[in-house]
């Protein structure tokens, strides 16, 4: 990572994606946990919520910052988030999301978080 910033915020958009999967809160939570330990993160907890009638929102927290999902099974559709200060491989992980949605297509943005022009001193 770039030490002219504080983190990487990675913004992914998978579209076209098995409904069915988007709908499981298990099936979610286990395909961002793979998508961690794929990007050699170290994982620290994981949280999901099951919403009603559908739709999944949860995180897994690691030791590099953290990774965020919510999906639109009705849409077929899912926001992803990986925003790490460490260095870890987000691209191997965003892949295998890809295969683990069962996407046909995604896009990626990249951001750099924390860019300071200067330290200001006293």
């Amino acid at each position: 990572m770039s030490s002219e910033a504080l983190g990487r915020h990675i913004l992914v958009e998978y579209y076209d994606c098995n409904e069915d999967i988007l709908k499981d809160v298990d099936k979610i939570e286990q395909s961002m946990i793979k998508a961690a330990k794929k990007s050699n993160a170290t994982i620290i907890e994981s949280v999901f919520h099951q919403f009603n009638p559908w739709g999944v929102s949860g995180a897994v927290i690691i030791s590099e910052s953290h990774l965020t999902i919510h999906t639109w099974p009705e849409y077929s559709y899912a926001a992803v988030d990986f925003f790490t200060c460490g260095d870890i491989d987000c691209d191997a992980g965003i892949d295998l999301l890809k295969k683990l949605l069962e996407s046909k297509n995604y896009e990626v943005k990249k951001l750099l978080r924390g860019q300071f022009k200067s330290k200001i001193s006293d």
